[in-house]
């Protein structure tokens, strides 16, 4: 794609990457046939290359973004499927992500939107907060359809919606540092998560048995907050870069500390993506760009790091049809595809993958609160893809995702962890029940 940007304008280091992604686009159109909401809406505006479009005019013309801007590029679920599809690798997720930037900045949107966007951000990334939030919305949950009518009240009735029925008890402060089992073989860190700790603190306590059981110790973070991942994704910057140069300094401790580590281990896909590209977050910050790129450098996905490894024998007594869901963070944001599936079949699972694997459910971080309409189609078609597999259970590696495809189907949803901790001697996932069948 030819551009005409200014040599002042090239200046900026932001101008300057987004002139070198623009560039690498041949118009191909690739990208429009997996882009969910191309799929969806057939608006060339809401696929990728004509997103691309509209941040070329933005940019080069030095334009604050408009309101048409601002509606195309929020329909983005930042799924990166198209980054998957694209011949000519076009680093999207980066313009995207500044586009966003420039719109939180030069964009005032109504206020109500505003509100809603504050909350979430002030909300979500706090555990103790949301916890209180999720308390709060299932006293609301009878109200909600009522709150569709009531114009303050409407943007939150999605909210109200995603909340689980019942949250579990919020997990006891536990010890910095939980040893291996007989001989060491390695020493991780692990997220603790904001979102998943309040929803399901049970996937990192399945993930520390495993990996203690298997001569791994782990270490959790002093003062650990949120990694940036969902405020990155809302254009954010300047908070995002906050948190996670707050989890930087937490791991640089760690990793510069007595033991060292061998990697910084991650279960939540969404949040696995974002601190994989501290590196080039912090590329241009001469205090974070080299301790940004140390962090960046060992961090891993549970299932990424689990592969390799040697687990022993199965020890199941009962072989499960799966049906595993590829989160868009973990298949196209990091590009781990086999992992999650041939640890599940080691394991002595039955794996089956639905129909338009690469699509979005939806989630997308903040995408299901402040699109629901599409959000709800996506996740209507992906529940569909699912259950005509078969399967008894559905495992996925991001919270987020667990979360929307829940409310669609009645299915039990586990994470890939708990059902390999389980396969390896662990405890049975408590959200199994005893609604599983064997593989037919």
């Amino acid at each position: 794609m030819q551009t005409n940007f200014t040599l002042a304008q090239l200046a900026d280091p932001d101008t300057a990457v987004a002139e070198k992604i623009l560039r690498t686009c041949v118009h191909c159109g690739f990208c429009t046939a997996t882009c969910p909401t191309y799929v969806l809406l057939g608006d060339e505006l809401d696929s990728p290359r004509g997103r691309i479009y509209l941040i070329k005019d933005m940019l080069e013309n030095d334009r604050p973004a408009s309101e048409k801007v601002a509606l195309h590029i929020d329909r983005c679920l930042s799924c990166l499927s198209c980054m998957t599809t694209c011949p000519s690798g076009v680093d999207y997720m980066h313009l995207v992500d500044q586009a966003r930037v420039r719109i939180e900045k030069t964009y005032r949107r109504p206020f109500m939107d505003r509100f809603v966007r504050a909350v979430i951000a002030g909300v979500v990334p706090n555990p103790k907060r949301f916890r209180l939030a999720l308390l709060g919305a299932r006293i609301a949950r009878p109200f909600a359809g009522a709150m569709q009518g009531v114009p303050g009240l409407r943007r939150f009735a999605p909210m109200v919606a995603l909340a689980p029925r019942r949250l579990p008890p919020a997990p006891k402060p536990g010890p910095g540092a939980v040893p291996a089992e007989g001989e060491r073989k390695g020493r991780v860190a692990m997220l603790r998560g904001c979102a998943q700790s309040v929803l399901d603190p049970g996937i990192n306590a399945a993930a520390v048995r495993l990996l203690t059981r298997n001569g791994i110790e782990v270490v959790f973070a002093e003062s650990e907050g949120c990694c940036g991942a969902l405020v990155h994704h809302m254009g954010r910057r300047e908070q995002a870069h906050a948190q996670a140069r707050a989890m930087i300094d937490a791991w640089i401790r760690l990793m510069d500390g007595e033991g060292g580590l061998d990697a910084i281990l991650v279960t939540a896909s969404g949040c696995g993506t974002t601190v994989k590209d501290y590196g080039f977050m912090f590329r241009d910050d001469p205090d974070y760009a080299g301790k940004a790129q140390r962090v960046s450098a060992i961090a891993r996905d549970i299932s990424e790091y689990l592969e390799p490894l040697d687990l022993g024998a199965p020890a199941l007594s009962e072989k499960l049809t799966i049906a595993y869901h590829a989160a868009c963070s973990l298949q196209h944001g990091q590009q781990i595809k086999s992992a999650p599936k041939t640890l599940l079949a080691r394991a002595g699972f039955e794996v089956r993958e639905p129909a338009e694997a690469h699509l979005c459910c939806g989630s997308a971080g903040t995408y299901n609160m402040l699109q629901p309409e599409l959000s709800a189609k996506l996740r209507e078609r992906k529940v569909g893809n699912i259950e005509a597999t078969g399967a008894a259970v559905v495992a996925a590696g991001n919270i987020g995702c667990m979360t929307q495809i829940g409310l669609g189907t009645g299915l039990p949803i586990v994470h890939t962890v708990e059902l390999l901790d389980w396969a390896y001697g662990g405890p049975r996932p408590a959200a199994l029940g005893e609604a599983v069948r064997p593989a037919a």
